[in-house]
């Protein structure tokens, strides 16, 4: 009789898995040597080690698949499961320490760091060890130019084995540029110019008032728009212009398309400025900035000074579009106007193939070309009027996915809110919760209704907001996908 082959090929599935796994167990060696090297008990990191290790070795050589093929299908479900895999094995130091946190706390601070989401539920994050201060920022750093990409980049194999379905389901945006016509060189050449800026910006911060360890923390959180920090009034505590200054253009480089990115450390300026998407990116920046500082001017219970009519205004700005979530002091001061702006640049995000969160402005631009055609097909009927980006037509199925991917963000945003309020939360703070996750957004203390409310949410109300920062971080439809029906048919 004919063998029956299984629609997934689960042990390849395993397999690769375990090879993730071990690749984590590496990155968890430098929090390790920061135990070390300032005297903090260094068990917890490595009882994460040896567990993870351990799996990770049983799946790479104990499972055997009969097939090394992977296809469409498994690409998503490998895409959806690393994340979470990871997340689960990353809530290990924080189970591991002195005041541990309980399993549903440290699984939900892990997924907030690799989905570079940045909320958390620690109340006094400054206490935390150095070990822990630099995994969590080192999550964020992995997540931001993303766990697949990085797989994509040092295992060249998969290369041929489902790494372009990977590569679609991890990537964000309407369209997946590749920057070479091997997968595993485009993600080579991308994780390069990641980790050439990171090593910038942590030169940058060192040179000022920060000390060596908070800067290296602090590039691992910004330059993957993370969020997360060492200190718990975060850059405030610096009282540094140079530092504010230096992080609102990371965070800005951060939003941009990382193809561009590596387009001009070529030499390829103008093919950066000739980009509709990055021109929007800046113009919206600059709107917001001009609208928003006159607010401020306008409010009496702003006190004046230049920095908060120059600076602050512009870090927030570029702040809240990137998802990196940084706030200045008295934010709360600023009125309702100005954090309605906020919250509205929270949906929107900034360029697709960055380390941002929100809808992206590629799909921005799309929904207002596709309704301004609309709307003068009212009066002309008969007129063809495609839609261009960048002098090229976008086709029709591709404006179908961008509208159908907004209703569906809208959607998940409005049912997460909604059941959250069944967890016991007041309906306010769960529509913020909601959105601040799909969104990725670690503007949570801030601009809230309740600083830190994610300290006070229920178990499950913290489990549903970790499936939204997933679906958030995958942009919707690779999580989606998996719960249909359909999908696990033959």
């Amino acid at each position: 009789m004919l063998r029956r082959v299984s629609i997934v090929n689960w042990k390849m599935l395993v397999r690769v898995l375990g090879w993730l796994l071990l690749i984590e167990a590496i990155f968890m060696g430098f929090p390790l040597l920061a135990s070390a090297i300032y005297r903090e008990p260094i068990m917890p990191f490595v009882t994460a080690i040896l567990i993870t290790l351990g799996v990770g070795l049983f799946a790479t050589f104990c499972v055997k698949p009969h097939r090394y093929d992977m296809g469409k299908r498994e690409g998503f479900l490998l895409t959806a499961l690393v994340w979470v895999v990871f997340s689960l094995f990353g809530t290990i130091p924080f189970m591991a320490v002195e005041n541990a946190a309980t399993f549903t706390d440290a699984f939900f601070e892990a997924m907030s760091g690799f989905t570079t989401t940045g909320v958390s539920t620690f109340a006094d994050t400054e206490s935390l060890p150095y070990g822990i201060h630099l995994w969590r920022s080192l999550m964020q750093w992995l997540g931001g130019m993303g766990i697949i990409l990085f797989t994509l980049a040092v295992l060249p194999m998969l290369n041929s084995s489902g790494g372009m379905q990977m590569f679609n389901a991890e990537v964000t945006g309407i369209t997946h540029e590749k920057l070479r016509p091997r997968v595993s060189s485009t993600a080579k050449r991308l994780w390069l110019v990641y980790f050439l800026l990171t090593v910038l910006l942590f030169i940058l911060y060192v040179v000022g008032p920060m000390n060596c360890f908070d800067s290296l923390c602090h590039a691992f959180s910004t330059m993957s728009t993370g969020g997360f920090s060492t200190r718990g009034e975060v850059l405030e505590r610096y009282n540094s212009l140079y530092v504010k200054i230096v992080t609102t253009v990371f965070m800005f480089i951060g939003g941009v398309n990382f193809a561009l990115i590596f387009r001009a450390s070529t030499g390829h300026f103008r093919s950066v400025w000739h980009n509709e998407v990055f021109r929007l990116y800046v113009a919206v920046c600059l709107v917001m900035f001009v609208v928003i500082d006159i607010s401020l001017i306008l409010n009496p219970a702003v006190e004046h000074s230049v920095e908060n009519y120059t600076v602050n205004p512009l870090f927030q700005v570029v702040s809240t579009i990137s998802s990196t979530g940084y706030a200045v002091s008295g934010i709360n001061s600023w009125g309702a106007f100005p954090l309605g702006v906020l919250v509205l640049m929270m949906l929107v995000g900034a360029c697709a193939g960055s380390t941002s969160g929100g809808a992206k402005l590629d799909r921005v631009l799309v929904l207002f070309k596709n309704s301004h055609n609309e709307l003068t097909r009212c009066i002309y009927p008969n007129r063809i009027l495609p839609v261009e980006v960048n002098h090229q037509i976008i086709p029709t199925d591709v404006i179908n996915k961008v509208l159908v991917f907004i209703a569906l963000y809208v959607m998940v945003i409005v049912d997460g809110a909604l059941l959250l309020t069944l967890c016991g939360g007041s309906l306010r703070d769960s529509a913020f919760a909601a959105f601040a996750c799909v969104s990725n957004s670690g503007l949570d203390s801030s601009i809230s209704p309740n600083g830190g409310l994610y300290t006070s949410v229920s178990d499950g109300g913290k489990w549903i907001l970790s499936l939204m920062m997933l679906t958030g971080r995958l942009e919707i439809f690779t999580v989606l996908l998996i719960f249909t029906p359909r999908f696990w048919k033959r």
